[in-house]
């Protein structure tokens, strides 16, 4: 789907969405009139435009709102926000990020608006797809079908975000949103949206094919499944999610890559386990190469000849590093697990049992960074400020560069972000167990992933061909007979699995732990890290964040805001 995402996207985006509502302040750079839309390859055209937005940083480029902000791995709202880690770089860069992860964020932080311009955008091209679908004479009535399940989809995705980050946000169907009477998108938001959500991503769930061949970006069956099951999650609604998230297993013909790095490598896209990427692309022809990742560019060591010598960003929390302890027999130290620190400064000098997902995760001393040679002290930019550690899964390889990174910068990369794989299905689907079904096959299913992880041949290495650490880990062999305890372990096994991809914050939330478990980690965090002295999660207020208050004042209609706030804010 890259080749038709580089072309529809430059043309796409510019044209057919208005953008002049309360939400966007995008001022097109051309026009497309719909006369010259209302066909087939308008249509595709239009879909695409819908699809770009997936990154989260389109609507941004070349505006006042940074890459970042609306980024679709959310490692600012996601990750930063968690016990996972920290802003990183060093005080004085982007500090507004350290406002969010230390929760004294407020509604006018800009971050919120490019967040919100990237949710809204989506949505209404989302709504432009389907309105314009209704209006085309040459498409059979089965091939706007797939169409509009494709937009419903994208809709569905887009609201979930803005549901999981805001909460209390407006939902736009194609029968309101009017591109060109602003008003039309002034409505309240006090009404709860997972019901329509859910609407969107049943409707494709039954309409999508399988596969699309030769387009593996594209929303399928499975994906709109997976994101519905999500959605069920969210709620609590485990009933509701179990058997959609079997029949992924069952019937939807992916299976687990050998290696767990495959996961976070550009070489490795669209693998066997992926059932939805957010599809990025390099040296294609865009605008300073728009269609790379742009919106995780900070976030590679700082210097010391890996990459780039910018920016430093996004570094390993301590207790996350300690969370990838193992004990005797391979298992997690669920309760014990941040007593004693990994060092950050020699990794010879931890002789402790290490789950191996670590150091495809971290960059640490002692370590090879992918190719790059040995995590060099000189990666990171202040080690007094945010630790030792470096991110490293969305790294590209030195033997990618010119190929698969962007001849202007290595930062620019066509590394997809894999926003629903295999694991993921397999450990909602014992999240389910635990509370529903089985607590033994719920530990089953936690083996699957543990069994991968223990593969040897994914082990990093050292030049020598001995193990980069002292790599222990096993299944569950025990029976799980506490409902409590394989909670925590299923919980546990989710942390580690996806670690630094912007989903911690999320669980925690869901789960409804979110204030014990970062509270907890504040306790710890703050004897190591000076700038966290203090800072403490309220519950019933940062389980949110803010609408943001120029999108309040936006709203106004006859007068008064048809938004409302968020408690606390």
């Amino acid at each position: 789907m890259k080749k038709i995402l580089i072309t529809a996207t430059m043309l796409v985006g510019v044209g057919l969405t208005s953008c002049s509502d309360q939400f966007l302040e995008v001022q097109p750079l051309g026009v497309l009139s719909e006369s010259n839309l209302t066909n087939r390859a308008g249509v595709d055209l239009v879909l695409t435009g819908a699809y770009s937005l997936l990154d989260g940083v389109q609507t941004n480029v070349g505006s006042a709102f940074a890459d970042w902000q609306g980024s679709a791995d959310n490692w600012v709202y996601g990750s930063v926000a968690s016990d996972d880690a920290y802003k990183g770089s060093n005080a004085g860069d982007q500090p507004e990020i350290t406002v969010i992860e230390t929760f004294a964020h407020t509604s006018d932080l800009v971050h919120f608006r490019g967040k919100w311009r990237a949710v809204y955008d989506g949505i209404a091209r989302s709504n432009d797809v389907i309105q314009l679908v209704g209006k085309v004479n040459d498409m059979t009535d089965a091939e706007k079908t797939a169409v509009v399940a494709q937009a419903r989809f994208l809709r569905g995705h887009y609201h979930f975000e803005g549901r999981k980050v805001f909460k209390n946000v407006p939902y736009l169907d194609d029968k309101t949103y009017n591109a060109s009477d602003a008003n039309s998108t002034k409505i309240t938001n006090t009404e709860e949206i997972w019901p329509k959500i859910e609407a969107d991503l049943d409707f494709a769930y039954k309409n999508l094919p399988n596969r699309w061949a030769g387009f593996p970006g594209r929303a399928t069956k499975w994906a709109a499944g997976a994101m519905l099951a999500k959605a069920y999650l969210f709620q609590g609604k485990y009933a509701q999610a179990k058997p959609i998230l079997e029949d992924i297993i069952a019937n939807g013909g992916y299976r687990l890559v050998a290696n767990y790095h495959d996961n976070h490598r550009a070489a490795t896209n669209n693998n066997s386990e992926s059932i939805f990427e957010v599809q990025h692309s390099v040296n294609d022809g865009a605008a300073i190469s728009n269609n790379g990742n742009r919106g995780y560019t900070l976030n590679y060591p700082y210097g010391g000849g890996a990459l780039t010598t910018c920016c430093g960003f996004f570094q390993p929390s301590q207790n996350l590093v300690n969370a990838f302890k193992t004990d005797a027999n391979g298992l997690p130290l669920l309760a014990t697990f941040n007593q004693v620190d990994v060092p950050g400064n020699n990794s010879q000098t931890f002789t402790g049992n290490l789950d191996p997902r670590l150091d495809w995760t971290v960059g640490r001393d002692g370590v090879p960074y992918l190719d790059w040679g040995i995590h060099n002290p000189e990666y990171i930019r202040d080690r007094a400020y945010a630790g030792p550690f470096s991110p490293k899964k969305q790294s590209p390889y030195r033997a990618e560069n010119g190929s698969l990174t962007w001849t202007g910068n290595p930062r620019q990369n066509a590394n997809n972000y894999r926003m629903i794989r295999l694991s993921h299905v397999i450990l909602w689907l014992a999240e389910c167990e635990v509370e529903i079904g089985d607590l033994n096959r719920a530990r089953t299913l936690v083996n699957q992933i543990r069994t991968r992880a223990a593969n040897p041949a994914g082990f990093v290495k050292l030049a020598n061909g001995s193990n980069a650490g002292n790599y222990v880990i096993r299944e569950y062999t025990a029976p799980w007979t506490d409902k409590a305890v394989a909670r925590d372990a299923v919980r546990f096994e989710t942390r580690l699995e996806f670690a630094m991809e912007g989903h911690r914050f999320f669980d925690l939330v869901r789960w409804g732990i979110a204030d014990q478990v970062i509270n907890t980690y504040l306790d710890v965090e703050q004897t190591r890290r000076t700038y966290l002295r203090g800072v403490r999660f309220s519950k019933g207020k940062h389980e949110y964040f803010p609408i943001p208050a120029q999108e309040v004042l936006n709203s106004a209609k006859d007068g008064k805001p048809t938004l409302t706030q968020n408690p606390g804010y």
